[in-house]
């Protein structure tokens, strides 16, 4: 995982609340056994039609997606963050998130900002009105902002999971700080004791 300190750019506005994990990244995509290539599937669904927003060309290149409240309900599977940060996003904001896929967020270096429901809406109408609007997500202050729209914010962030972000620790990278002491545990273990290797 790579340190994610500061997202910059600009945003899609997905104004929908109560987006499951299913519409995030469809089942039929589930089939796939490597992490990569689900920014195809994205939405694939909605995206049949040509109004939906992923398809309107002022919101390409965007790297940050604001959604509706209770994002990411649904199924735990992974794949939905995988899909959101193969197509290009780094960050998503949502009033509320799904437990288990804010979790699987973190995890992945897919930063999840919470705001409140007023903040939700103003930076949705905000996109809407200029899709050129940049908004500056940054973890070590733990700060959204978009200085055009008047929008800066606060959102919650617990210290081991910005620590997570800031130095682009995943569960395995968590572990090997303590390799030393792994090793010097299995040393010191009996002969007739199971070991790993």
């Amino acid at each position: 995982m790579e340190p994610v300190r500061i997202v910059t750019g600009t945003a899609v506005p997905l104004d929908r609340s109560d987006v499951d994990t299913d519409q995030i990244i469809p089942s039929d995509w589930l089939k796939r056994v490597e992490r990569t290539g689900f920014g195809a599937g994205l939405f694939s669904e909605w995206r049949d039609d040509r109004d939906f927003v992923l398809n309107q060309p002022e919101y390409a290149g965007a790297r940050i997606l604001v959604a509706g409240s209770n994002f990411g309900t649904g199924s735990s599977r992974e794949h939905a963050v995988w899909a959101i940060m193969d197509y290009g996003f780094a960050a998503v904001v949502s009033p509320r998130f799904g437990d288990i896929f804010r979790n699987n967020s973190t995890k992945n270096g897919l930063v999840p900002v919470q705001v409140d429901e007023a903040t939700g809406e103003a930076l949705l109408r905000a996109i809407e009105a200029d899709p050129e609007l940049e908004i500056t997500i940054d973890v070590e202050r733990r700060t959204l902002s978009a200085p055009k729209a008047g929008i800066e914010v606060s959102f919650p962030l617990d210290g081991s999971t910005q620590e997570r972000f800031l130095e682009g620790l995943d569960d395995i990278g968590i572990t090997l700080r303590y390799a030393d002491d792994i090793d010097r545990f299995e040393e010191s273990r009996p002969a007739w004791a199971p070991t790993l290797g």
